[in-house]
């Protein structure tokens, strides 16, 4: 049941962040209207319909969750299934016709729509005459349009999306996964350059890395081919065993959430030679001291189809986090490695910075979480758009303040 719930939330997750259409989902499509028309976001080589009784379920999860303008377009696609098929049963089916209609019939009413409730009322109490509740609500919605007048939603009773407490980005968050890296005003910074970046390193002067600046304010650089297509299925091989549901960050305590739905596990520096490996290469690029405790075990992730990380911060931004158990301060840069592509969704979004990277496989983004006088820089706020198509792997590397005194000095100005 809990996969269910989760696969359902998923699908209507995707649904909202890209704006998909429900139609074409259920024909295996991925397509959202502009000017009317569908347009492909995704064209997969294989479509692969959904039956009437997968849009019920999915309908049932939103519906049970009272979250109707969810359940209503699901549930309007399984009964059409239902009805194109001439309601014929199937013994893997949990759900029928009759269900679909009496579930689609109650969600409407809450959403305002009496008389279209009605409608749907009065074709399951033909298919079910002696069932007496659905004919107590065919009474109970001829009294209600009787005393008030009640207009079909495609006369004006829009259904309204949830609010959701969380995200108080919505419209940005969504707006940059959509765009997925393309936001010309923003890339169109002249100062924003790509060039060969060997951080006066010996290393890196025989073998520069390709560096691209993806933004100034805040700090974000690209590293491209950071790692091999080997080193990377390695460390998913090593962090196969400890896969678990990610958790946040709950005051003192760590928790799971549906604002951040993947795995996760930690790779410590004795899991194998490459974890050493992977340090000194970061450090060359960054100039940072990323030894433990300076910096954090190597964190592998995994984001199936729909997962995803609502915008948040990196560093902590309350005494209480756990981040301070380390007692080496607060998480001065982040440095995350991409090891998998994924045929569409999954950028990294930068909500007050305006601008998004889609998935670069063996690529590394680089960021400061803090300023240099500590104070936390707000223009970090990032997310991990859901993933639409593809099974997206990253692994974070976050570096603390402690162990960099000299490597990121304080500036002159108390306020930089």
């Amino acid at each position: 049941m809990e996969d269910l719930q989760g696969a359902a939330k998923a699908l209507m997750r995707l649904q909202d962040v890209y704006a998909l259409q429900v139609g074409s989902l259920t024909r295996g499509r991925f397509q959202r209207a502009a000017r009317g028309d569908p347009v492909d976001i995704y064209r997969p080589a294989v479509s692969v319909p959904l039956s009437g009784d997968d849009c019920f379920l999915v309908g049932k999860v939103a519906y049970e969750l009272g979250d109707f303008y969810h359940s209503v377009p699901w549930l309007e696609e399984s009964v059409r299934l239902f009805r194109g098929s001439g309601g014929a049963w199937r013994p893997e089916n949990q759900g029928t016709l009759e269900d679909a209609l009496d579930h689609l019939a109650f969600s409407h009413f809450k959403e305002g729509n009496v008389s279209y409730a009605l409608s749907l009322s009065q074709e399951l109490l033909h298919r079910d005459p002696m069932n007496g509740r659905v004919l107590q609500n065919v009474e109970k919605y001829e009294t209600l349009l009787v005393q008030s007048t009640s207009l079909p939603v495609s006369q004006g009773v829009g259904m309204r999306r949830p609010n959701s407490t969380a995200l108080r980005t919505r419209n940005t968050y969504e707006r940059l996964c959509q765009t997925r890296g393309s936001q010309p005003k923003h890339y169109e910074n002249q100062r924003l350059f790509c060039d060969y970046f060997t951080n006066g390193d010996p290393v890196l002067l025989l073998q520069p890395i390709r560096r691209e600046v993806q933004s100034l304010q805040p700090y974000v650089v690209l590293y491209h081919n950071f790692i091999t297509d080997k080193e990377a299925e390695d460390i998913k091989t090593l962090s196969q065993q400890g896969l678990r549901r990610s958790v946040v960050a709950s005051g003192e305590k760590q928790e799971t959430a549906d604002y951040r739905i993947s795995k996760s596990a930690w790779l410590k520096d004795s899991a194998s030679v490459l974890m050493g490996q992977m340090d000194r290469r970061i450090a060359r690029l960054t100039g940072l001291n990323v030894r433990t405790p300076y910096g954090e075990y190597l964190q592998v992730v995994n984001y199936g189809i729909g997962g995803h990380y609502e915008p948040h911060f990196d560093h902590a931004t309350s005494a209480s986090s756990p981040v301070f158990k380390l007692k080496t301060g607060n998480r001065v840069a982040t440095f995350m490695i991409y090891l998998s592509s994924v045929e569409a969704g999954g950028s990294t979004a930068f909500i007050y910075a305006n601008f998004s990277v889609p998935v670069v496989k063996n690529a590394a983004l680089f960021w400061w979480n803090l300023h240099r006088n500590g104070r936390g820089d707000e223009d970090t706020l990032h997310a991990g758009c859901p993933v639409l198509v593809g099974d997206k792997w990253v692994a974070n590397k976050w570096i603390h303040e402690h162990g960099q005194e000299f490597r990121r000095r304080c500036a002159l100005d108390p306020e930089e």
